[in-house]
């Protein structure tokens, strides 16, 4: 018995040294982690509280880390898909632009407001019930922003769908708004029976339970009843841009990233804010499947054919 339990011990131990290179093997195999960034308009390559950035994922990791101010975020997306940065800090749309250069990334974390939302949805807002259904818009007049306008262009021409249809954005019942402020305007004086807009999301919403904010709200503040308007049709939710890493980063630095930012804004909310200064209400969990309408709308785009002859 006492030579059975000793060859037990010694294999119990040979199994634990053979583990333990293993188990650091990821952190030899990265060498330096590199987390990249794009600096706010206008300020170079200047990171407030940058050096405390570094330190801090630094004793997350146990590694040497260094950060990537890039210049822009097609800057961003090169280096994360060429390798040269492990994890990079995106808009949806950017992520969604890196993803199909290279589906070699995944969704780390994303932000949510501090009401809670997780992303937006694209909507179409009716005043006093002009538009009743999307089945037939015969005669209708819709506001459609410009092209740059994501949930008042890009989305409602990749997932909105009256008659089951594809639209192009040529279609007769649009009339072309140079901004939000003049697609409001134009719902206001008549000249247009809907508009699309944005409303902050928090979980799946009917029409009706559609929550206030963005658009609606800033229609009510321009002094139109709220009672007055109606949700015709909404996207499905376009969350907030998200934290990325390499999909071939061992799990073990992703659950420790995970936690460490899933915690963030309770234990240390200054720094926090060093990694977002738009939406305070914490970082969640995130995966690829939550950009499913950001990625529709960059293959729509990638798909157009190109102006230039």
């Amino acid at each position: 018995m006492r030579r059975a339990a000793i060859w037990k011990m010694l294999a119990i131990l040979t199994a634990a040294a053979l583990a333990s290179p293993a188990m650091a093997g990821w952190r030899e195999d990265i060498g330096t982690f590199r987390v990249g960034i794009v600096a706010e308009p206008g300020a170079g390559n200047a990171i407030p509280g940058l050096a405390e950035l570094n330190e801090a994922f630094g004793k997350v990791l146990d590694m040497n880390v260094e950060f990537f101010v890039a210049r822009n975020y097609p800057a961003l997306i090169d280096a994360q898909v060429s390798g040269r940065i492990d994890y990079a800090v995106y808009t949806a749309s950017a992520f969604a632009a890196a993803y199909l250069r290279c589906e070699c990334i995944e969704p780390l974390v994303a932000p949510t407001g501090e009401d809670g939302s997780t992303g937006i949805r694209s909507v179409l807002v009716a005043l006093d019930g002009k538009i009743g259904s999307t089945d037939d818009l015969a005669g209708r007049k819709i506001a459609l922003l410009p092209p740059d306008s994501v949930a008042g262009h890009q989305v409602p021409l990749a997932t909105f769908r009256p008659d089951g249809r594809p639209l192009s954005g040529s279609e007769g019942f649009f009339v072309q708004a140079a901004s939000a402020e003049a697609a409001e305007a134009m719902l206001a004086t008549g000249e247009a029976d809907a508009i699309f807009g944005w409303i902050p999301a928090t979980q799946p919403n009917t029409a009706e339970e559609a929550p206030g904010g963005g658009t609606i709200d800033r229609l009510v503040v321009a002094g139109i009843d709220k009672a007055r308007l109606t949700v015709v049709w909404q996207s499905d939710v376009l969350r907030y841009g998200p934290h990325a890493v390499s999909i071939a980063l061992d799990a073990e630095p992703k659950s420790r990233l995970t936690d460490f930012l899933t915690k963030l804004r309770l234990a240390d909310p200054e720094m926090y804010e060093r990694l977002e200064t738009r939406r305070i209400g914490g970082f969640t969990p995130a995966m690829s499947s939550d950009y499913a309408v950001v990625l529709k709308v960059a293959k729509s785009l990638a798909a157009a054919p190109s102006d230039a002859q």
